[in-house]
């Protein structure tokens, strides 16, 4: 099990973002644990019928299975590194952990035009 493991899982133990797991989080990604943890307390982390999407300030990523579509994951992560998250996959397993995503009955590729 790895440490993003079982950050998540003592996260949906508790159903909330308790002192502890915000250190975890925050120990372990530094700056992506911030930054996702924000995304996930403005409820910025959206899950469509067919993909969850965090909005960023300039941009919405596409997350899927830990794949992100923004640079950080192409450029700066090793994928083959499990604990090496950008801070949207990072977002995204908060949000599931605790049932803070922002549900939409919806297709993201036929709302992504208008975006």
């Amino acid at each position: 099990m790895t440490a993003v493991d079982e950050w998540e899982r003592a996260l949906a133990d508790a159903g909330e973002l308790s002192p502890d797991v915000v250190d975890r989080i925050v120990s372990l990604h530094g700056n992506r644990g911030h930054r996702a943890l924000e995304a996930v307390a403005e409820q910025r982390v959206k899950a469509y019928r067919d993909f969850t999407v965090v909005v960023g300030h300039a941009e919405e990523y596409i997350v899927e299975n830990d794949a992100c579509t923004c640079k950080d994951a192409e450029y700066n992560l090793d994928t083959a590194d499990p604990e090496q998250l950008c801070w949207h996959a990072i977002a995204v397993r908060i949000a599931r952990a605790i049932d803070e995503l922002d549900a939409h009955d919806m297709w993201y590729s036929d709302v992504r035009d208008f975006v």
